[in-house]
């Protein structure tokens, strides 16, 4: 299976790991919190995670975009779709009370979704812009929730 100029599917899955993203920052948009995390990781953080974003969409330095097989087609949609489950049964239970192991797995869940989608896709700038992401999203993790 090939996708063409776009992968719709990776699309949906961005979509559905902002969803919660986006209901938790407008709640909150009263509190501030102050982050003493070093610019550079965030930085780092935020080229990762745009990265991925616009690479689960588009074969930006791929020659064929798709999978080898429909096996490999199924274990992305079976895979992607346990792994945004979990994200949202986390995300709930975040909501509920926050800990630095609940927020470790909700940096560490998109993480995993955009690096296996990019071995299954063969998207090897895919793969180095979610480990770039997952190293910073979890150090700035780890700094946002430390007390």
């Amino acid at each position: 299976m090939e996708f063409g100029w776009i992968n719709l599917f990776g699309a949906i899955v961005v979509v559905l790991i902002m969803v919660p993203n986006i209901f938790y920052a407008l709640s909150k948009k009263e509190e501030k919190t102050e982050v003493t995390t070093k610019k550079f990781i965030v930085i780092l953080e935020q080229i990762g995670r745009y990265s991925c974003i616009v690479l689960m969409c588009l074969p930006i330095l791929v020659w064929r975009f798709g999978f080898g097989s429909s096996t490999e087609f199924l274990v992305y949609i079976i895979v992607n779709a346990v792994l945004i489950l979990l994200y949202y049964i986390f995300w709930i239970m975040y909501s509920k009370k926050k800990t630095l192991a609940k927020a470790f797995l909700l940096a560490i869940i998109p993480t995993m979704i955009f690096f296996i989608s990019g071995l299954l896709l063969r998207h090897w700038l895919l793969v180095a812009a979610a480990f770039i992401f997952g190293v910073a999203h979890v150090g700035v993790t780890y700094e946002t929730h430390k007390k």
